[in-house]
């Protein structure tokens, strides 16, 4: 596995601030030990993901890393059709809702079976 040298890291690997960090990153590793990309395709990915953040004025601080991540690994599933768009946009709706009902400091979590909200 290539080292991504932009990655938040300390001496033991990569650090997350959040779980769902840590939960995007080993997506990323399990679909490609299954073979559904290369690492060249990921990095190009990534890299696409940050020169347009970039472009519409992210700073780069670090505090954004896995929002790219995330928004790399959405554009190669769609680009590669491992995920239908349609439920992918209806699921991130959903976790906007329950984000925006969640009360401050408490996880965020959709309730099990919960499609329609």
């Amino acid at each position: 596995m290539p080292d991504f040298y932009l990655q938040p890291r300390d001496s033991d690997g990569p650090t997350f601030n959040e779980p769902w960090e840590a939960q995007a990153f080993g997506l990323v590793l399990a679909l490609y030990e299954r073979g559904l990309f290369s690492w060249e395709e990921w990095a190009m990915a990534l890299h696409s993901a940050i020169r347009a953040a970039q472009e519409s004025g992210d700073l780069d601080l670090g505090d954004t890393y896995y929002v790219h991540w995330l928004e790399a690994l959405e554009a190669l599933t769609k680009e590669k059709g491992l995920v239908n768009v349609t439920e992918l946009t209806s699921r991130k709706a959903q976790w906007h809702t329950a984000y925006l009902h969640t009360p401050h400091g408490h996880p965020v979590q959709l309730l099990s079976g919960n499609h329609d909200s």
